[in-house]
């Protein structure tokens, strides 16, 4: 139907839709093509002559939302105004404002057509809109407005405009942030200047992050030394801060180490510019073994000296970051885990470990459980052992992957899923929890793929240890958004593909084992009725040394799904098993399995089965 509503419009006339009956146009023009009705896909392309025919000839609903994509991302839920409005077709827009569409219908996100022309500076369509009874104030999910995105994409008309019809020039969105933090963000100097006019105030965020600050993480001079020269918005610590800050983004980000001491000295002569009320740096607390114990330079000559070592350097740069941003900062942890990176990609990955381990012990301890940062440094320690244990064996010499950093990622692992099922079960159902909680687990899975590859190597006491933490991991019944047990993640080939590449290949036979070991149900069934020998039947590599191992702790083969299905059927059809079955599994048919199928023959037989018995005879 799309392709159809295309050529309508190229044609010298509407001829195909024509010829069907009214009823059928009517359903034609409601399907869904890839999420996305002809109606919208004719607003995003800027078909107005199609958007015309459908919306009066074919009566289309102009409110009737779809799915579509922009820039690579694909938008949830969005109404044909915001796709005409986001496309920049202002045209298309009047003909829906004019069929009287609501001007703020919002996509899945909460984002408006308004928010959608501010985006990519469509002045004529957002200043249409506005006229047309467009709210400004509308924020999006995470509580940015219209101004706020305006603000960061760096578009001065729209923002001016905005502001001459009334924008909350010191509105808040979720985290705390204002139309300046966003300025600051995108080094719209000229911006800011606009709004600091129109009575924006420099407020810290929910991190405490000013806009001053926000300027230095991210490398824009012109919007912090505009900033330092007005000691009417800024105190003199937050010029200090933004100084060092500024001087810890040109280590990291423009690995210019010489503008960066010139900015720490600068920072150091602004503490002490008042002889009467001089700011020294707060005293070193600890020292910490993750930045090899350096401490930060007090005075001008120490900073010279960090030129010669280019490393301690870059130490002295996480120190000042997470000084002055504080560990639940999300670029605080960043940076910590990009220095590492880069000491593994110069193949020393004991440093990388030490880093990454530390930034992961920060974020454990300061955020929330199933935190997608808290994942993203799981997902990246994974990814780091798959490397050394794998691909990294082809370097001289051979990476070494010593059992204790595997294991101390996976028992913080473990520690998050067990505090993550505590979340998920006290709350209600909520798919973005348990979407966390899925990823969360499949991760903590490949770490243990990860483990299991030392096996041989393991002493006694380290396996009883690792055994003792599966056990840990399964006590809870820990189960994804799809219901899968960790026996079932390790049958499945899903389960791999987690990040950039594989990490490990599933299903797993030594991970099958340790989880019978440790009290797998082989008989556990998913939200579909699948058990782990379903999971297996799915996966393109099938296994038959995991499938007999399942059999062999207790796995029904006749165990039937919700489709009817039993694992039998599905391995039939299994392209490694059609021609030739690894197992005759008629010979693991129990009495009690065949009992079971017998009874499910007979009328009404749930009136005659005990109650302890039921659930038994329905799986067969």
């Amino acid at each position: 139907m799309a392709a159809a509503a295309g050529r309508v419009g190229q044609s010298s006339g509407p001829v195909f839709l024509d010829r069907r009956p009214k009823d059928e146009v009517k359903l034609l023009v409601s399907t869904r093509t890839n999420g996305a009705t002809p109606l919208v896909m004719a607003c995003r392309n800027g078909h107005r002559d199609v958007a015309e025919y459908l919306l009066d000839r074919c009566a289309a609903d102009p409110e009737q939302v779809g799915s579509v994509i922009f820039d690579g991302e694909t938008i949830e839920g969005a109404p044909p105004l915001w796709c005409a409005a986001a496309a920049g077709h202002c045209s298309v827009v009047q003909l829906l404002v004019e069929r009287g569409v609501n001007v703020n219908a919002t996509t899945r996100t909460h984002s408006t057509p308004l928010r959608a022309a501010c985006f990519d500076g469509h002045h004529d369509i957002a200043q249409y809109l506005v006229e047309h009874g467009a709210n400004i104030e509308i924020a999006n999910r995470h509580g940015h407005t219209c101004l706020m995105i305006s603000c960061y994409k760096g578009h001065l008309k729209i923002t001016e405009f905005l502001v001459s019809r009334g924008a909350r020039v010191n509105r808040r969105s979720v985290k705390g942030n204002t139309a300046l933090h966003d300025c600051a963000e995108s080094g719209s100097l000229s911006i800011m200047t606009f709004l600091i006019e129109n009575h924006a105030k420099l407020e810290r965020d929910s991190y405490g992050i000013t806009p001053l600050l926000a300027a230095a993480v991210c490398g824009h001079t012109n919007i912090v030394e505009y900033l330092l020269a007005r000691p009417d918005l800024v105190t003199r610590q937050e010029m200090v801060d933004a100084l060092e800050l500024l001087g810890a983004t040109y280590v990291d980000k423009k690995n210019d180490l010489i503008a960066a001491i010139e900015y720490w000295k600068r920072a150091l002569d602004k503490r002490y510019e008042d002889p009467l009320n001089p700011l020294p740096k707060p005293p070193t607390s600890e020292l910490r073994p993750a930045y090899e114990n350096v401490t930060e330079a007090l005075t001008h000559e120490e900073l010279d000296d960090l030129i010669s070592d280019p490393d301690e350097m870059r130490m002295q740069a996480l120190i000042v970051r997470e000084r002055i941003l504080g560990p639940a900062h999300p670029d605080t942890s960043y940076f910590i885990r990009y220095r590492g990176a880069v000491y593994a990609d110069a193949g020393n990955f004991q440093r990388c470990i030490q880093l990454w381990m530390y930034a992961l012990n920060m974020q454990q301890h300061i955020l929330d459980p199933l935190s997608p940062l808290t994942q993203s440094s799981l997902l990246s320690f994974a990814e780091l052992f798959s490397f050394m244990l794998s691909e990294g064996r082809n370097r001289l010499p051979a990476p070494q992957v010593p059992f204790a950093d595997i294991f101390q990622v996976f028992t913080r692992g473990v520690r998050e899923v067990v505090k993550g099922q505590a979340l998920v079960s006290r709350q209600p159902l909520m798919d973005r929890e348990y979407s966390y909680f899925t990823r969360t687990l499949t991760i903590v899975m490949n770490v243990l793929c990860l483990l299991m590859r030392l096996e041989e190597r393991l002493t006694d006491s380290q396996t009883a240890a690792l055994r003792r933490l599966v056990y840990e991991l399964q006590r809870g019944r820990p189960v994804t958004r799809t219901g899968q047990t960790p026996l079932h993640i390790a049958c499945t080939g899903d389960a791999a593909a987690m990040g950039r590449y594989p990490i490990c290949a599933f299903p797993s036979l030594p991970v099958v084992d340790i989880l019978l070991e440790t009290g797998g149900d082989p008989n556990a069934r998913d939200e579909l009725g699948n058990t782990p020998l379903h999971a297996l039947a799915a996966n393109k590599s099938f296994r038959s040394d995991v499938m007999r191992r399942l059999i062999d702790a207790g796995a029904h083969v006749d165990t039937v799904n919700r489709e009817g299905r039993a694992f039998s059927e599905l391995l039939r059809k299994h392209p490694q098993c059609s021609k030739q079955p690894p197992l005759a599994l008629h010979q693991h048919l129990t009495l009690a399995c065949l009992a079971a199928r017998a009874v499910r023959r007979v009328p009404a037989y749930a009136a005659h089965v005990p109650p302890h018995l039921r659930q038994f005879v329905n799986t067969h």
